[in-house]
């Protein structure tokens, strides 16, 4: 298995604390074969740390259950919602948290005190967007009662991110290009984009994005946590590693690109992809893939016919990666995106791989400054092949999908309590 675990990975990992809760009856939310809605326990969890009580995190046990306070409004919570629980004495609660503590065991307890501040960078915020709306990650924050807000280009620009805690992109296109594919964006999208460009004093859309993409690494490199899936984590290294270069032809911008774009490229800054060649243009509204990165480049929206594998990570060592891949199933199906997975050799040797296909890394981290980021390939977990990419999916139909339960991880993550390091 491949893994990149660099010296300021494993210190950030080692930095997160058993969990301290103390409890007069506990409620433990199952998150193995037992539970009734894997997706709605997580927004169990988010509903308790917004009343402002703490849930531990049982890592590795029984698919990464959760542990609360007793309460009758919980309890009430949990059944009106769906989510299966069971009822712990004191006694039980606490020979449970000593039990994980053993250090013959690969389990732990991480304790979350806050529940973060959401943010979804969208174009829903300012036009109809219609292909937004099958965003999986709006789709499972709905599905389970996780309260977020909507932010555009515009929020960006003017600083707003650091109010906030977690940020997600879904497919975007920071390059300026309008998404390259599939009628991605409507002349609606379009316009307003070169709306706030022209607003902000910028010639082009592409400068905008840009500026938008380097705000966007200011606020994960200030403390904030990035998710990004599908193009929108290709085409922001694309963007980063391109300032100042000209890679957008004169189908989107009335100009052409600087013949020696690639040769220019500065990958020093990039989150997480490196030595990737940029793909030539088809056109708007053509058929074509923004570069190499996507190991599926060149066939656009690939069904992959197989699976991928999460890695198995120490919850007392790696505490990190090993919150980021809780699930109840190790193996998740392979789902499909305008980028659908990440080749290999662009993935950069500091980036941690923590889930992979045979051919593709599928879920890797990062770090930057004081943040954290993790990118995540493909466009809707539950996706299907030949299916129509701008119907949302029913989540009613699939409440124990493993591989949205690795978005609803990250949801968490930024909760997860700190301490000192000790080196």
């Amino acid at each position: 298995m491949k893994r990149h675990l660099t010296l300021l990975l494993l210190l950030s990992a080692i930095s997160l604390t058993i969990g301290t809760v103390s409890y007069a009856n506990a409620i433990l939310i199952p998150m193995d074969d037992q539970q009734a809605n894997h997706l709605k326990a997580y927004g169990i969890a988010y509903a308790v740390l917004k009343d402002g009580q703490d849930v531990d995190w049982l890592l590795n046990y029984r698919g990464g259950s959760f542990m609360i306070k007793q309460t009758p409004a919980f309890e009430r919570e949990c059944r009106v919602r769906g989510v299966s629980f069971e009822s712990l004495s004191e006694t039980k609660a606490a020979a449970l948290k000593q039990q994980l503590a053993d250090p013959n065991l690969n389990m732990d307890v991480v304790t979350l005190q806050k529940a973060a501040k959401i943010i979804v960078y969208s174009p829903i915020k300012v036009s109809p967007a219609e292909f937004e709306n099958t965003d999986a990650v709006l789709l499972v924050l709905t599905y389970a009662e996780i309260p977020y807000e909507i932010v555009y280009d515009e929020e960006v620009l003017k600083g707003d991110l650091p109010k906030y805690d977690w940020l997600h992109l879904h497919h975007e296109d920071f390059t300026g290009q309008y998404g390259r594919n599939l009628h991605r964006q409507t002349l609606t999208d379009i316009k307003v984009q070169e709306d706030i460009a022209r607003k902000y004093g910028y010639g082009k859309v592409s400068q905008m994005k840009l500026a938008v993409a380097k705000g966007i690494r200011e606020f994960c490199a200030g403390g904030g946590y990035l998710f990004a899936m599908c193009s929108a984590a290709e085409t922001l290294d694309i963007a980063l590693a391109a300032e100042g270069v000209d890679i957008v032809g004169s189908s989107y911008d009335g100009d052409g690109v600087d013949s020696d774009a690639q040769s220019k490229l500065d990958f020093t800054k990039t989150l997480a992809f490196e030595n990737f060649t940029l793909e030539g243009d088809n056109g708007y509204r053509g058929f074509s893939t923004f570069s190499d990165i996507n190991s599926s480049g060149g066939r656009g929206y690939d069904q992959p016919a197989g699976f991928f594998e999460l890695f198995n990570f120490s919850a007392k060592w790696d505490v990190i990666p090993a919150m980021l891949t809780q699930n109840h199933e190790p193996i998740i199906k392979e789902f499909f995106g305008q980028t659908t997975a990440f080749r290999k050799t662009a993935v950069k040797p500091s980036a941690l791989v923590m889930g992979e296909g045979k051919t593709s890394d599928r879920y890797i981290y990062g770090e930057v400054g004081r943040g954290q980021w993790t990118f995540y390939g493909g466009h809707d977990p539950e996706g299907t092949r030949g299916g129509n990419f701008r119907t949302p999916t029913d989540l009613n139909l699939h409440p124990h999908s493993p591989g949205y339960r690795l978005i609803l991880n990250n949801v968490l993550f930024p909760s997860a309590r700190k301490k000192k390091r000790k080196t």
